[in-house]
């Protein structure tokens, strides 16, 4: 029996631009620059991008994994496959879709790759979709936080309280976050401004053969500290019922209120994808590698404080690689508010220079199933960039669930 771990590579990475999500009347209907198209539509573009930008034959691709957070009406029966079928791929191609809250297309990523380490597949496309627009956030009415009951018996508390929590734990000022925010936002336009994305960036061309949105549309140019410290904290309503859960944990903290609808991560629609290889299919198809996936964790923490599952994650990574913070080049942690990322940064001493330099998700937006393989795309371009070797990429989630992935350049 073969025992050796198989290296497996990222060939190529794509994603949509991301589209902002407006309430569009007081029937709190959304809208975004993608109104009128399917999740399925956002897939179908990056499909093709990824055949023909690798003259790839789809019929040598044995699986497609993709992460979606809300898998229900437009969004349910198991999009990956039907997405694949959707874009004119091969009925060969296999398809499972699956879901790990907003880890669910960073945890896609890795299990496409342990297929191929295991020697089980040789080629495998990953990812994710989400279109908030048009499948709100806890549309598919998860028993976690619709059931009584349940939510009572695993201590339910909403994200963004759970961010407030953090917040008011570690003694973050709300200028603080509001700070992390502005920085944020003039970083991605920055990058936006000279091309920093551009490599990855497939537009989504409509029937009428117009192209919906070019660049992402939640940055802000306008940004700035008085302008933040102007909003009012966005969970405020329910904070009372917020302090009973916490108090079940943290008997001794007040739950305060600190984040506002700019330092929470900006709702939009997105979708990307990344095409994995084994050594043996790259030589086979001449494929060109861009970068090794080379370890992968996930983890959970206390579901109360739910957004330091990556921490824990990423702790158990470095204690398997033996690697410390000081061997990684650049770090992407998903912006799933601002106390969160703080956290994370003050907890394994990490470069301001070194994290989520081009911004992340409060300004570039968080498009659950679609943020893993978003970090995955913008980091491997980023390392080729800088000229760079080794990044993380390291998401929370829902209930306290975190997933980290480090890639290094070839």
């Amino acid at each position: 029996m073969n025992t050796q771990i198989n290296e497996v590579y990222i060939v190529d990475a794509v994603r949509i631009p991301r589209a902002k999500v407006r309430i569009k009347d007081e029937g709190q209907r959304s809208e975004s620059a993608y109104s009128g198209l399917k999740p399925i539509e956002l897939l179908e573009p990056l499909f093709h991008a990824l055949a023909e930008r690798n003259q790839l034959d789809s019929r040598e691709v044995e699986d497609v994994l993709l992460g979606c957070a809300t898998q229900t009406q437009e969004q349910g029966a198991n999009l990956a496959k039907i997405a694949a079928l959707y874009a004119g791929w091969s009925d060969q191609v296999s398809g499972v879709t699956l879901n790990r809250f907003c880890c669910s297309g960073l945890d896609a990523v890795n299990i496409a790759a342990s297929k191929i380490m295991a020697g089980m597949e040789s080629l495998v496309v990953a990812g994710g979709v989400e279109q908030l627009s048009c499948v709100p956030m806890f549309a598919d009415n998860g028993p976690w936080y619709s059931d009584k009951k349940v939510m009572k018996q695993t201590r339910f508390l909403h994200m963004g309280l759970a961010a407030d929590l953090i917040s008011h734990q570690q003694n973050y000022s709300r200028a603080s976050l509001d700070e992390l925010s502005v920085r944020s936002h003039q970083k991605a336009l920055n990058a936006q401004e000279k091309g920093y994305f551009n490599k990855s960036l497939i537009p989504v061309v409509d029937s009428k053969g117009e192209i919906r949105l070019s660049v992402d549309d939640s940055v802000r140019e306008d940004i700035s500290m008085e302008t933040l410290s102007s909003l009012s904290p966005r969970f405020s309503a329910f904070v009372g019922m917020g302090q009973a859960v916490v108090e079940q944990v943290y008997p001794a903290d007040e739950l305060v209120a600190q984040h506002s609808s700019a330092n929470s991560p900006a709702l939009v629609d997105g979708a990307s994808l990344v095409l994995l290889a084994s050594k043996e299919k790259c030589q086979a198809l001449n494929l060109t590698p861009r970068a090794k996936v080379t370890h992968f964790a996930n983890a959970s923490d206390e579901p109360v404080k739910m957004l330091t599952g990556h921490v824990r994650a990423m702790e158990k990574m470095l204690k398997a690689t033996q690697l410390s913070v000081d061997d990684i080049d650049l770090w992407e942690v998903n912006e799933s508010f601002a106390a969160s990322v703080l956290n994370f940064q003050q907890h394994f001493c990490i470069d301001d220079n070194k994290l989520n330099v081009n911004g992340s998700a409060i300004a570039l937006g968080h498009p659950l199933g679609a943020t893993g393989g978003n970090l995955i795309g913008m980091l491997l371009d980023e390392l080729e960039r800088q000229n760079l070797t080794r990044g993380v990429v390291a998401i929370c989630g829902g209930a306290g669930v975190g997933v980290v992935t480090m890639i290094e350049r070839i």
